[in-house]
């Protein structure tokens, strides 16, 4: 057995399978994709920060999704990055740990703001006279402060889980270090791990659809009993786009999840699921909300164009 206090030893993960001719090209394009991440990512992070005409509640719920899609996307990049120059899939016991931890963070802190933004739409749309009485700013702050608090504590015991054991294998079966091919390098016993895992995947997949589902079906039902045509258009193209980033990420990571407890699962399916995850959130959400909400894309263009010289 080895050791988990070992700070010198070393694990494996999947190789990339990248031909010679490949791995430029590989590294230019992560490279490349990582810093289009953080730049839309951050434009939203500081458009919001800075101008006062934001500081709402659907754009202070929706700071907390750059911020997550940043710290999924440095969790997986870096790593991959320097793994291609260095051309070798080795690391260490501590950063593996720290990669879960921050991979399985920015998971659930997505899942948790996009629920709590579609319950801001929820009430806007449904019971738009009592908006401001419920969403006051200390409901606000209770919000984000419980997205942040629930996802750190729930994340931290799972991972404090696994360390308390020590490992004898060092081959990790993903492109990246995740709790579930953690778990797999224990020989002992590991059903505690497991069932804390199948009760975290039921609160945070499980109750977040719930409440999605709950949310949304009261939004449509709203919208078609509505008269006025225009403002149901914009319901719907709202909730619509919100619905699609949620589904996307939820579907992904219960595929991911699941398919680490299936033998018959395809390993290559397993990992371009996983990888997805961590991959297109951070790059479409900016996109999606910088876009599609006009609000935040009038401030973005008035940001920059005081900050960058952009022309008019």
């Amino acid at each position: 057995m080895f050791a988990n206090s070992s700070s010198d030893y070393f694990l494996s993960l999947t190789t990339l399978g990248l031909s010679t001719t490949q791995v430029y090209p590989a590294f230019v394009f992560g490279t490349l994709t990582y810093l289009f991440i953080v730049f839309c990512n951050l434009l939203l992070i500081v458009t919001i920060a800075v101008s006062r005409k934001l500081h709402k509640p659907m754009f202070i719920l929706l700071f907390s999704l750059p911020v997550s899609d940043i710290m999924g996307a440095t969790a997986f990049f870096p790593q991959f990055l320097l793994s291609i120059v260095l051309k070798t899939r080795l690391v260490s016991y501590p950063a593996c740990v720290v990669q879960a931890f921050l991979v399985h963070l920015y998971g659930s802190a997505n899942l948790l703001t996009l629920t709590a933004m579609a319950y801001d739409r929820f009430v806007a749309i449904c019971i738009p006279l009592r908006y401001n009485s419920i969403m006051n700013s200390h409901r606000l702050i209770t919000m984000v402060f419980l997205i942040w608090f629930v996802d750190l504590s729930m994340i931290l015991t799972l991972l404090l889980l696994f360390t308390r054991f020590k490992i004898c294998r060092k081959n990790i079966v993903d492109l990246y270090c995740n709790n579930p091919s953690l778990v797999k390098l224990v020989c002992e016993d590991t059903s505690v791990n497991n069932l804390y895992g199948i009760v975290l995947t039921l609160a945070f997949q499980g109750g977040t659809l719930l409440i999605i589902l709950y949310t949304y079906a009261q939004i449509l039902r709203t919208c078609i009993m509505t008269n006025q045509a225009d403002a149901r258009r914009k319901a719907i193209q709202t909730c619509g786009t919100h619905l699609v980033v949620f589904l996307f990420l939820q579907i992904n990571t219960v595929f991911t999840l699941i398919s680490h407890r299936l033998q018959s699962v395809s390993p290559f399916l397993r990992r371009t699921f996983g990888v997805s995850v961590l991959i297109f959130p951070p790059i479409l959400n900016p996109i999606i909300y910088g876009l599609k909400t006009n609000e935040l894309k009038q401030n973005i263009i008035i940001f920059l164009k005081r900050n960058v010289g952009l022309t008019k």
